[in-house]
């Protein structure tokens, strides 16, 4: 039996679509994110990262590069903040489900770094607090389906 771990997978590039909304919390994912990729030995000049104005905008970002055939995955971060209309259901709602659509009709994996939370103390939190890092989350998440 062989108890090593496995090789990583080969990566040939990267695509990290970030947010610029709440950039506060966005660029902790994005270094989680980035910081994950690193440790499994992917080069930095492998990650691309294009900047989206906010998180409904992923969507149609995640499907233009996976069309575009450069990348073996996506990994998708941005923050929806509950306020006090139905926007945040929307946002977050749609947002999910296209992201969804794109890796199941693409082909290609999609890492879910979309923070949904009621404040953004939580929000912080998920994004290199005491809940963890979220970006690093999906990011390790893509490495291991392009592992698989």
């Amino acid at each position: 039996m062989n108890l090593s771990a496995p090789e990583p997978a080969r990566v040939d590039r990267l695509v990290i679509l970030v947010s610029q909304y709440h950039e506060r919390v966005t660029a902790r994912l994005l270094e989680g994110a980035r910081a994950a990729c690193r440790d499994a030995g992917v080069p930095e000049e492998r990650v691309d990262v294009v900047q989206v104005a906010g998180a409904f905008e992923l969507g149609v970002a995640a499907a233009a590069a996976a069309v575009s055939d450069r990348y073996d995955g996506i990994i998708a971060l941005g923050a929806v903040i509950r306020g006090e209309t139905p926007h945040f259901e929307y946002v977050a709602g749609e947002t999910a489900r296209v992201l969804a659509e794109v890796a199941a009709r693409e082909v290609i994996p999609v890492g879910f770094g979309l923070l949904t939370t009621d404040t953004m103390e939580q929000a912080v939190e998920r994004a290199g607090g005491s809940a963890g890092n979220k970006g690093r989350e999906a990011a390790e998440a893509v490495l291991q389906a392009i592992a698989a």
